[in-house]
């Protein structure tokens, strides 16, 4: 009985083992299978390193007109290994591949420590992908998917290269081929970027910058790899200075430097934002063009979106982008301030102009999109929407007047405001606060009326409708926030942007390829390969989310569209319908804004200040102060009036060709003729100042900014190390 019971269960287990054999064998077999079947990969990681058949990529406007190169052929510098310091190459084994003499192209140690530590942790923080599996991933352009079946492969081709390619020349190629940042494609162009100027006469064909690297240098170099933004010292220097730390204590514990090299290289300053010198840029639009190239590096990698032979359509205006520079400086060309613009297409949430600041070349640094200046009173349509949206009336009736606010705890703190020169206009309602920019009136509004039981409840509500609107950067509670004086001020882009879902009656729109889907302007609506098709993800989608009530803020424009019409922003004025807007200026006239739309179509906003402080700008306007209601309104004016011509011209182009089409004749002789012969139509309405001059409505109060509420420090964003923001609010009753 036994014997007959033992022979069903050997039966059972010797089944069990042939099944575990052949599974066994399965999966060795496409272990196998799959590893050559990427092997047909291996080339075009061989032609990777030497960039074989690469091509520039181009950018074009919406029209298709070119811009320019996204990068150039003059920044693809090959250099041997020898020619690159041995510091670097220990700096990025140290914080990238700690193991990497002693794996094999995937380091297994290093994946189940990884895991343990994200087990720990309950995240996927810990990556354990190695140098050599990086250089596979830049090599066949995987950014965008990173599936099991492709990390696999990267994995597979990773073993099978480092038994064709000695470690040398694994680190020398993926020194060369990998970004640092500002437009720096390889090590070369890195170390020249960040530290030409710390070594004067490096850069030659006998001494690349790359060799000369010291230990602190090669250990920012290497922090910057992970994330080329994050860590870029020019944008977030406290971020980079953390990082390069870190690097060196990582080359200290694994004995590339000394504990001393480690203390004096920890001791060494960044290099000076005006000693970073980016490789040029080919590009008729160079601020808008390298803002576009970090979206694309971090969508599509740095190697194809520079040198993959695309064709980017970008959501830009040629036209447009030509006639914002223009207009800055035919107004102020000769001063020593500057201005930023941007114009956004409210139906695609496009950017179509972006000045960034004056010269590109010797000032890269983009005003437009990292400058963070106090917004003064362009941000009292927020709070008006706020109240709006909360069911106070329009009609609401405050004294004007100077008032004290409590604030802090028990009320031991005092929030001063008063209206410049001591005028007030005795008392007014909401519209009328809105029309000439009363300081008294919105701290009531904002301080009093606004729902919440403390002060941060109620600016809190602010902060969260500017949100709401689309800004993503943080946003003060403090007090003084509701006469803009925030603990960091707000960039042009994101500004114009929060302005544009009220452009668009509360609707915010975004799209596919916005950087932040759903929550960001667009910048490119398409990217084509060299065959002219579409990539994959490559098509952007417009997104729309309705997060305000569109009577509400249709509201909040009529209030608005009274700036224009008789209040601070008169010289905005072109003669369109439904124009809306408004000023803001900050204490001691250092920013001056307007900000605005024509009806649901378009909005823009305009900031003129000092592009690295804060400086007064108390005499530039024909010997008076610059506030929002002289140089932005007539910057925003010109741009806007040059939008209007576009628009008519286009559509004269697209009636040429309708009719064309209709009378069967050739749609690009009818617009050649259109264009031969097209005049751009006067502006009704609208009178061009003479000189700089035309005076800004009466009474003449000027708005101040709260006396005891001063802005703290900006952050790392600030637009250089020296710039100190103002508070905010001033710019007075009429003057904005």
């Amino acid at each position: 009985m036994a014997s007959s019971e033992r022979k069903p269960r050997l039966k059972k287990l010797r089944v069990l083992f042939v099944l575990l054999g052949l599974g066994v064998l399965a999966v060795v077999s496409m272990v196998f299978g799959m590893m050559a079947a990427v092997s047909q990969d291996l080339p075009a990681i061989y032609d990777f390193a030497q960039y074989k058949a690469s091509k520039n990529s181009i950018l074009v406007d919406a029209n298709g007109e070119e811009i320019g190169t996204l990068s150039s052929d003059q920044n693809k510098i090959l250099l041997s290994s020898g020619e690159i310091s041995p510091n670097i190459k220990n700096a990025v084994v140290s914080i990238e591949d700690s193991r990497f003499y002693e794996h094999t192209g995937v380091d297994f140690q290093g994946i189940g420590r990884a895991l343990v530590k994200d087990i720990l942790s309950m995240s996927a923080a810990q990556g354990a992908s190695t140098i050599t599996q990086q250089f596979v991933k830049n090599a066949l352009e995987a950014q965008g998917d990173r599936s099991l079946f492709v990390k696999f492969k990267e994995a597979a081709l990773a073993y099978r290269l480092e038994r064709h390619w000695s470690k040398d020349k694994i680190i020398t190629e993926y020194l060369n081929t990998v970004y640092f940042g500002q437009g720096a494609y390889g090590i070369e162009a890195a170390a020249r970027t960040y530290f030409g100027a710390a070594h004067p006469g490096c850069g030659s064909e006998g001494e690349p910058c790359a060799s000369v690297l010291e230990p602190w240098e090669a250990a920012l170099l290497a922090g910057i790899i992970q994330s080329p933004y994050a860590y870029d010292p020019k944008v977030y220097p406290e971020n980079a200075l953390a990082r390069r730390n870190l690097v060196l204590e990582r080359m200290a514990e694994q004995g590339y430097i000394s504990e001393e090299q480690m203390r004096e290289g920890q001791e060494q300053a960044l290099p000076a934002a005006a000693n970073i010198e980016p490789p040029s840029l080919d590009s008729r639009a160079p601020y808008f063009t390298a803002y576009l190239r970090q979206q694309l590096v971090e969508r599509y990698g740095a190697s194809k979106a520079f040198f993959g032979g695309l064709t980017v359509k970008s959501t830009l205006d040629l036209q447009l982008q030509e006639a914002a520079e223009e207009a800055v400086n035919s107004y102020l060309g000769y001063s020593p301030a500057t201005a930023s613009v941007v114009v956004i297409d409210n139906h695609n949430a496009g950017v179509k102009a972006m000045v960034g600041g004056p010269d590109f070349d010797t000032a890269p640094f983009n005003l437009a999109t990292q400058g963070h200046r106090q917004p003064g009173s362009s941000i009292k349509p927020f709070t008006l929407l706020t109240a709006l949206e909360q069911g106070i009336s329009p009609y609401t009736v405050y004294p004007s007047e100077e008032r004290f606010f409590p604030f802090g705890k028990k009320g031991g703190e005092t929030f001063h405001v008063t209206n410049d020169e001591g005028s007030y206009l005795g008392s007014c309602d909401i519209v009328c606060a809105t029309t000439y920019s009363d300081n008294s009136i919105y701290a009531a509004l904002a301080l009093e009326g606004l729902e919440g039981k403390t002060v941060r409840d109620k600016t809190g509500a602010i902060a969260g409708t500017i949100h709401k609107a689309g800004y993503s950067d943080p946003i003060s509670t403090n007090p003084a926030m509701v006469l803009g004086g925030l603990a960091e001020g707000a960039t042009p882009l994101g500004w114009t942007y929060a302005y544009s879902t009220i452009g668009n009656n509360g609707d915010r729109v975004s799209g596919t390829l916005a950087p932040r889907p759903g929550d960001s302007p667009v910048s490119y609506t398409q990217v084509t390969n060299d065959d002219g098709e579409t990539i994959k993800g490559g098509d952007n989608d417009s997104l729309h989310d309705q997060v305000f009530n569109q009577e509400t803020v249709e509201t909040a424009k009529g209030i608005l569209e009274t700036v224009v019409s008789s209040g601070t922003g008169t010289n905005a004025q072109i003669g369109a319908e439904n124009q809306w807007g408004k000023t803001g200026t900050t204490e001691n006239n250092g920013d001056a804004w307007f900000c605005g739309g024509i009806g649901d179509e378009v909005t823009a906003c305009v900031w003129v200040g000092y592009p690295d402080t804060t400086t007064p700008m108390t005499t530039l306007y024909n010997g008076g102060p610059v506030m929002g209601g002289t140089f932005p309104a007539l910057i925003w004016a010109r741009v806007m009036s040059a939008w209007q011509d576009i628009q008519a011209e286009h559509a004269a182009e697209r009636a040429a060709r309708k009719a064309a089409k209709e009378e069967g004749k050739d749609p690009e002789e009818a617009e050649a003729e259109v264009e031969e012969g097209y005049v751009a139509p006067e502006t009704e309405g609208y009178v061009e100042p003479e000189g700089e001059a035309e005076a800004t409505p009466e009474p003449e109060v000027v708005e101040p900014t709260p006396e005891t509420e001063v802005a703290p420090e900006a952050g790392a964003e600030e637009a250089t190390p020296e710039a100190v923001p103002e508070t905010g609010g001033g710019g007075g009753v009429t003057a904005g």
